[in-house]
């Protein structure tokens, strides 16, 4: 592969993710504000940077998995722009507000680079199997075509929203949405059960055979039943973060979505009774305390 990547931004998601490019045979430059998190791929054929910026190519690919608009900003400065420069594209595969990567887009411009957001969907362990679902959208129909490659490389699909740069952004947002409400409803409904006699492994079989059956109703069921929310792929803290980012973009756009809100109280529930490292499933916890009960690592008898 002649495409030379940089990548920066290596944590859960994005260590599998960059693995999966060096597996493909893209030349793959790293950074990481942690550089022991980086040093592992190295051994798989990396080149690590020393800065930020360090990772581009004149001309050249960088993506970034960040966890908050915030550390998307402080990387994509004038350095990284200046040094990718004309020609340059700035692949940002991270869950930010729409208006974020529209300001990104208007700043990148005035250095040639290419803005294209691509957010994703999948954990950790999807990332590692290449499963995830990958969301684009930007004007630049040339760019897409150039980071297709990158992208199947990451993925199982690729989905393309248009040309408003922000499009893709407010999907993830409003997914990240759906599947945290489905985790809220299987919470509350197993707290149902179980008020009831039934154990949750039961009834959260049954459906995941049924009705809901999906691999996102399955994966969440087996967590649920297990309990075991200190697997971490997905943080609550980073839950809240997505919370509040639809529920700020909602504002912008005048759309009441009243269950985000509930969700963004669960969030900081969590993080106040100190469960905001958990995974983000541990809201069930929430669930079954409002109904009186433990969330034992087994069914209840």
């Amino acid at each position: 592969m002649n495409e030379h990547v940089g990548f920066i931004g290596i944590g859960n998601l994005g260590n599998p993710m960059a693995r999966n490019l060096l597996a493909a045979g893209f030349p793959v430059r790293v950074y990481n504000r942690t550089p022991e998190k980086a040093q592992p791929l190295a051994e798989q054929g990396a080149s690590i940077a020393k800065s930020a910026a360090g990772v581009a190519t004149p001309g050249g690919v960088v993506i970034t998995v960040l966890s908050d608009d915030a550390a998307v900003e402080a990387v994509a400065d004038d350095a990284l722009l200046a040094a990718l420069g004309k020609g340059g594209l700035h692949l940002s595969m991270s869950t930010i507000l729409p208006a974020t990567s529209e300001r990104l887009a208007k700043s990148h411009a005035k250095h040639g680079v290419t803005y294209l957001a691509a957010p994703v969907f999948g954990r950790p362990e999807a990332a590692a199997a290449k499963k995830l679902w990958i969301c684009t959208s930007g004007p630049d129909e040339a760019a897409k075509a150039r980071v297709r490659p990158l992208l199947e490389a990451m993925g199982q699909g690729v989905y393309d929203f248009g040309p408003s740069v922000g499009a893709s952004n407010v999907i993830k947002l409003a997914g990240n949405f759906m599947i945290t409400a489905l985790v809220e409803v299987m919470a509350e409904g197993s707290a149902l059960a179980e008020k009831n006699r039934i154990p949750r492994a039961a009834f959260l079989d049954f459906f995941g055979q049924t009705l809901f059956n999906s691999p996102v109703f399955n994966n969440y069921a087996k967590r649920l039943i297990a309990a075991d929310f200190d697997k971490v792929g997905f943080t609550g803290q980073l839950a809240l973060k997505d919370m509040r980012l639809g529920l700020e973009t909602a504002a912008a756009s005048a759309t009441p979505m009243p269950v985000l809100s509930l969700l963004r109280d669960r969030f900081l529930a969590a993080i106040a009774t100190g469960e905001g490292q958990l995974d983000a499933s541990a809201i069930a916890l929430r669930a079954a305390e409002d109904a009186g009960l433990t969330w034992f690592p087994r069914d209840a008898k």
